[in-house]
């Protein structure tokens, strides 16, 4: 029942992805693979994905700061930067990651109570084993041209 509410899901986003951008084809197929590794009931996923993407578009806004406020300074005027802006980079970037932190901290205190706590470390795994997949499709698809 599981594996068809899950190739349900995917049938789904699939058929969405044609029609949106790269950005959207990923994350759909970051919400399948998620699906899949967590193994959710539908209760559970009622509960999960809406706290999920919330916690995910925060994300995304502070990686978005991090790009425009650091990486692209960094990237066109790394030559000319003077100290004084260099720790000012630094400071920006660790006040991120603190933010990124407190993200991540408050999106397992809203999944507590609602999953088991083992479902939420293996969100984590799951997180980073689609990262790295992702990377390696990325690096294949290179790799031919």
């Amino acid at each position: 029942m599981k594996n068809s509410i899950t190739l349900l899901l995917f049938l789904t986003l699939s058929s969405m992805v044609a029609q949106n951008s790269r950005h959207e084809k990923i994350k759909a197929l970051k919400v399948a693979h998620i699906s899949e590794q967590l193994d959710l009931t539908p209760e559970q996923a009622a509960k999960f994905w809406p706290i999920y993407n919330a916690s995910e578009e925060k994300m995304h806004a502070l990686r978005k700061t991090e790009r425009r406020e650091i990486l692209e300074k960094i990237k066109n005027g790394f030559d000319t930067l003077t100290d004084e802006e260099a720790n000012e980079l630094i400071e920006k970037s660790i006040d991120l990651k603190q933010k990124e932190l407190a993200v991540y901290r408050e999106l397992v205190s809203q999944l507590k109570g609602k999953l088991p706590p083992k479902k939420i470390i293996l969100l984590r795994k799951a997180e980073e084993d689609f990262k790295r997949k992702l990377l390696e499709r990325y690096k294949k698809k290179r790799g031919k041209k």
